[in-house]
């Protein structure tokens, strides 16, 4: 799994790529834990990553937005039904499930994230700039 910011990921539009950007390494922190095998209870830092990503993530669904509807940007309420899916998605994460299955429930979370950032980014948010 590869958590990096590429070029091709740019929309050229500077406040939102950086926050992009932003998110890539809150999922590199997260896969760094992971990939950490000396740490043997990693809950409460999984837990702050977690909060952490939530919390940006809101932040910057927020901005896209307000920049969509600033461009009158027409497919702008089926974008933002994306990022309430991605939203709904992280804030149903089991925290039961994650501290007994730390490391393998945090993977299936990043392979959630990852693929989802690079398919939005890419797929979704590619539109409203071109």
């Amino acid at each position: 799994m590869i958590i990096k910011w590429k070029e091709e990921y740019s929309l050229g539009i500077d406040m939102i790529d950086q926050q992009h950007q932003k998110l890539f390494e809150i999922a590199g922190r997260a896969y760094e834990l992971l990939k950490d095998e000396l740490r043997i209870d990693k809950y409460d830092e999984i837990v702050a990553i977690l909060e952490e990503l939530k919390d940006y993530a809101v932040y910057h669904f927020q901005s896209e937005e307000e920049y969509m509807k600033s461009i009158g940007y027409r497919k702008y309420l089926s974008h933002k039904v994306r990022h309430d899916d991605f939203l709904e998605k992280v804030n149903s994460i089991d925290l039961y499930q994650l501290d007994h299955q730390q490391d393998q429930y945090l993977l299936e979370i990043l392979e959630f994230m990852v693929n989802w950032i690079d398919k939005h980014i890419l797929g979704e948010d590619k539109q409203y700039v071109s």
